[in-house]
């Protein structure tokens, strides 16, 4: 299928790494061209190298996105340097670990910081360029704001506004022909869940004993295949889908996990 993204500027928050590269891999493959904004410094220009190498053009615009000022110093540059936005996936954030028994509220405060507001702020600086190109807006969310997993206030509070904001925010642009969804992710291997997975005293039992869980053919969710939804999302073969909130988790949240 042809999803006419080819030339399409796409901006990426955390498109560096994990699930964010995953989905950047697959919008070079389409001929989109994203923009990755982050503050990252090494790995940025490292994933620029890899991405190019797959035949296509990526770009970036610097900023640490609990700044609003940087957040809007970045959209600018972008408009700037292509002229255009035709999509924005809100990606970038951090599964904290704020928990309500040892948090406290300068923690919490900043988590939804760190994983929320420069979702809005980022939607804000990028609404007039989407209302001239009738772009999309793709929020990427964790199972966290439907199951729960403990010890995550801050980022389970933050995901399950990302979904409020997806439904807020499509009826919102409606009149603008903006198409707004989220795709909700559960197990999925990046950095961040390697480096979460190492702090148990058997890493490799805990990983098997969690894709144990997962219904459809007990493994994780791959970055890539994260990537193949959001672009759809992105793309007018999407035309009609809005406000919705898709899982690409193999059956993980909604299905019996004694399956």
């Amino acid at each position: 299928m042809d999803l006419k993204l080819k030339g399409k500027i796409i901006i990426v928050t955390g498109g560096s790494k994990g699930i964010g590269y995953g989905i950047c891999e697959r919008l070079i493959l389409e001929g989109a061209i994203p923009v990755i904004i982050g503050r990252n410094k090494e790995t940025i220009p490292k994933a620029l190298k890899e991405l190019e190498k797959l035949g296509g053009k990526a770009g970036v615009a610097y900023a640490e996105l609990t700044d609003p000022d940087q957040c809007k110093l970045a959209v600018d540059k972008i408009i700037q340097d292509y002229g255009t936005i035709d999509g924005l996936v809100n990606n970038a954030g951090i599964n904290d670990s704020i928990s309500l028994s040892e948090g406290s509220f300068e923690e919490f405060t900043q988590s939804i910081h760190r994983n929320l507001t420069h979702y809005y702020m980022m939607a804000h600086y990028c609404l007039p360029a989407l209302k001239k190109s009738k772009g999309a807006i793709v929020n990427i969310g964790s199972k966290t704001s439907f199951t729960g997993q403990g010890g995550t206030s801050g980022y389970a509070a933050a995901n399950g506004g990302r979904n409020a904001l997806t439904r807020e925010w499509a009826v919102e642009l409606l009149p603008f022909a903006i198409r707004v969804n989220a795709v909700i992710v559960a197990e999925c291997y990046t950095p961040l869940y390697e480096k979460w997975i190492k702090t148990f005293p058997d890493p490799k039992e805990k990983l098997q004993q969690i894709e144990a869980k997962i219904p459809l053919e007990k493994r994780m969710t791959t970055a890539e295949e994260i990537g193949n939804t959001v672009a759809f999302l992105l793309s007018k073969q999407s035309s009609h889908t809005t406000g919705q909130l898709i899982f690409v988790d193999g059956g993980y949240t909604h299905l019996d996990r004694s399956l």
